[in-house]
């Protein structure tokens, strides 16, 4: 038999064996083959079976000197983790996300608007060889997620869009470690009241659903329920007051006011200075006059300095609200009809998370009205102070001695 046989009756027993062979198993048997074979036996074995010269050298290490009882590896052996190599690399994706992240309960702003491809790119200036896969498994264990941007294109994208992420991340972080309240307003989409079909379904016995009206015209005399919201960063909780009225500036400062007397001061009571981040736009607009005057009257009253940070135009989905309370708030009363204001209040009240959300309601039973505006000898009077990073986004404002 000559040579070119050999290295055929090696490939086809191997095609034969190695699907009943374990690793350690077959590179022995490669080994073995090899040290038959003679000279240039590990080059023949390797061409024949596709096992490396390495495989067949550990091969062979291991018939001379035989050790690890039934182990496959040694000890330690296969590729290690890329975490295990560069142990600050977790640490490395962290801080280039952080800063501009969004939203989760341990830090204000949890969803990366970096792709894995520009991470890749950024760890690989530092000098740490990954790919844009490896970059997507270390988000994962990191706790991040990729997020539909389903309904968050609002409008154009601010230049500064990304800046002013950052300058609210770094105040909110300043506030947690002072200790100060920080809070993120909004008011939740209107609601009909009334039997009017509500989106989602509900358990109940078979064939009695609720009946409503097959129609949503709500017509002149129907009631529209406002809940502007105030949630807890901080603490993960949560107060909503229910208005029928109209969604005015004094409704949303009422509200935070009502929350702070019914959570706020009991939860800080040596609170010194309140962070608010609100949508650029509606009853808490950066450009609203009454918004500004109504926190003013405010901090008058509390003897406390109200910080103001805006979300930049088009960004109003990410204000942490509307995730970790008004989400959970549409969820608890899916497939119910808001019949009136106390059923809402009631079910806003019953909403609670896996995380520990808590959330108290109330009926603002105020009529605010429409359409008041502040003179320019009353706005004046104001004691804001706009910072040197985009003031009319950024600002607190000082009670009046």
């Amino acid at each position: 038999m000559n040579e070119m046989d050999d290295i055929k009756k090696i490939k086809n027993t191997y095609a034969i064996l190695s699907p009943h062979l374990n690793e350690k198993a077959k590179r022995l048997w490669a080994a073995c083959q090899a040290r038959d074979f003679g000279w240039g036996g590990i080059s023949a074995v390797s061409n024949a079976t596709g096992l490396s010269r390495v495989t067949i050298h550990l091969g062979l290490s291991d018939l001379e000197s035989p050790s690890g009882g039934n182990r496959i590896r040694k000890e330690g052996g296969g590729r290690k983790r890329i975490t295990e190599k560069f142990p600050n690399l977790l640490h490395e994706v962290e801080s280039l996300i952080e800063p501009l992240t969004r939203g989760d309960p341990e830090s204000p702003l949890r969803w990366t608007c970096k792709s894995t491809r520009k991470l890749a790119d950024e760890l690989s200036k530092k000098k740490y060889v990954v790919t844009q896969r490896t970059v997507c498994d270390l988000l994962d264990e990191l706790g991040y997620s990729l997020q539909s941007n389903r309904k968050t294109r609002e409008g154009s994208q601010h230049p500064d869009r990304d800046e002013q992420f950052e300058f609210i991340y770094k105040q909110v972080k300043c506030f947690q470690q002072k200790g100060q309240p920080i809070i993120s307003v909004d008011t939740k989409k209107k609601e009909l009241l009334g039997d009017f079909k509500n989106a989602g379904k509900e358990f109940r016995p078979k064939k009695t659903p609720i009946e409503v009206k097959c129609h949503e015209f709500p017509g002149k005399n129907v009631e529209k329920a406002a809940p502007y919201g105030v949630y807890d960063l901080t603490k993960n909780c949560g107060w909503v007051s229910v208005n029928v009225s109209s969604d005015t500036s004094q409704f949303a400062v009422a509200t935070i006011k009502k929350w702070w007397q019914k959570m706020g001061k009991p939860l800080y009571p040596n609170a010194t200075e309140i962070l608010i981040t609100a949508d650029c736009g509606g009853s808490n607009g950066y450009r609203v006059r009454l918004w500004k005057l109504e926190l003013q009257k405010l901090a008058d009253k509390l003897g406390i300095v109200i910080h103001v940070c805006h979300f930049p135009p088009g960004t109003s989905k990410w204000n942490k609200i509307e995730h970790k309370l008004f989400s959970f708030i549409t969820k608890n009363w899916r497939g119910k009809p808001l019949t009136d204001s106390a059923t809402v209040v009631n079910l806003i009240g019953a909403t609670t998370t896996s995380k520990g959300l808590v959330v108290k309601s109330e009926i603002d039973k105020a009529i605010y009205k429409k359409g008041i505006k502040v003179a320019d000898n009353i706005f004046n009077m104001l004691n804001i102070v706009a910072n040197q990073f985009h003031g009319e986004w950024n600002y607190k404002i000082k009670p009046r001695m």
